[in-house]
C-alpha cells in the first residue's frame, strides 16, 4: 500500500498551544535552548523536555548540542513556511487592537531567514518589477532568474549556482501574513537578507523578528525601486 502523510500526527502535534508557542518563537530565525523554549512558553523546563522531544520526533525541530546545552531550530525550511501560514490564516484575538500600517512588525521583520513584511513584499514586487525574477509557468510558486537577474544579482555578490545546490528551495514566493502579498522565500531571499544585513542596511533587534533599515540602506533601496515602509 502507498505510504501516506500523516496529517492527523502532525496537525496534533502542532496544535497543542506550548509546542505552537515553541514553534512562533523559532520565527525569529535562531537557534534556541530548551529553557530559553520553555521560558518564551511559559512551562517549566521538564514539561518542554517532552514537548521538545515530539516536535523532534515529528520531524518539526532538529537539535545540536554544543558543550552544556542543545539547540533547537527547524528541521527544514517548509517548517517555517508552515509556522507563518498559520499565522496568515489564523483568526486575530478581539482583545488586542488592529494592526496598522505604522506597526513596526508590519512594516519590517524576518520570515525566518528572509526578509517579510511591506519591505519584504516590496523587495519582491521589484526584483518582478525589474524582471530579474519571473514566475514558473507551471504555477508552482517558484521563481526563475533571468538572463537579466542573473547579472544583476551577481553584483550582489550572490553565488547564485552555490544557492541553487542547497537542500531547499532557490527561490520561491511565501505569502506574507500581515501584508497578503508575497515576498521573496528559499535560498535567495535568505542569501539577499545577509547580504542587506552584512552591508549594514538593515539591523535585526536583539532577540526579535524585527528589522530596522539605516540610512544607508534606505538611500540603496531607494535606488533600487523598493518602496521603504513610512
Amino acid at each position: 500500500m502507498p505510504i501516506e502523510p500523516d496529517i492527523a500526527r502532525i496537525a496534533a502535534t502542532i496544535g497543542d498551544a506550548s509546542r505552537l508557542r515553541m514553534l512562533v518563537l523559532l520565527m525569529e530565525g535562531r537557534a534556541l535552548t530548551a529553557k530559553e523554549l520553555a521560558l518564551g512558553a511559559g512551562i517549566e523546563p521538564g514539561t518542554a523536555t517532552s514537548h521538545l522531544r515530539r516536535l523532534v520526533d515529528d520531524g518539526l525541530l532538529e537539535s545540536t548540542s554544543q558543550g552544556r546545552h542543545k539547540y533547537f531550530r527547524f528541521a527544514s525550511e517548509q517548517v517555517a513556511q508552515l509556522v507563518e501560514t498559520l499565522m496568515r490564516v489564523a483568526p486575530k484575538r478581539k482583545s488586542l487592537p488592529k494592526a496598522t500600517q505604522d506597526d513596526p512588525i508590519r512594516r519590517a521583520r524576518f520570515c525566518y531567514d528572509h526578509l517579510a513584511g511591506s519591505l519584504g513584499t516590496g523587495l519582491l514586487a521589484t526584483l518582478l518589477r525589474k524582471k530579474w525574477l519571473t514566475p514558473d509557468s507551471a504555477g508552482t510558486g517558484q521563481l526563475l532568474v533571468t538572463p537579466a537577474g542573473e547579472k544583476s544579482l551577481r553584483a550582489f555578490n550572490l553565488d547564485l549556482e552555490e544557492l541553487r545546490g542547497r537542500r531547499r528551495q532557490f527561490a520561491c514566493t511565501c505569502l506574507d501574513w500581515s501584508e497578503r502579498q508575497d515576498h521573496l522565500g528559499g535560498a535567495l531571499g535568505a542569501a539577499l537578507a545577509d547580504h542587506f544585513t552584512q552591508q549594514g542596511w538593515i539591523t535585526r533587534k536583539k532577540h526579535s523578528r524585527l528589522v530596522l533599515v539605516s540610512a544607508e540602506g534606505a538611500a540603496h533601496f531607494k535606488r533600487l525601486g523598493i518602496k521603504l515602509p513610512v
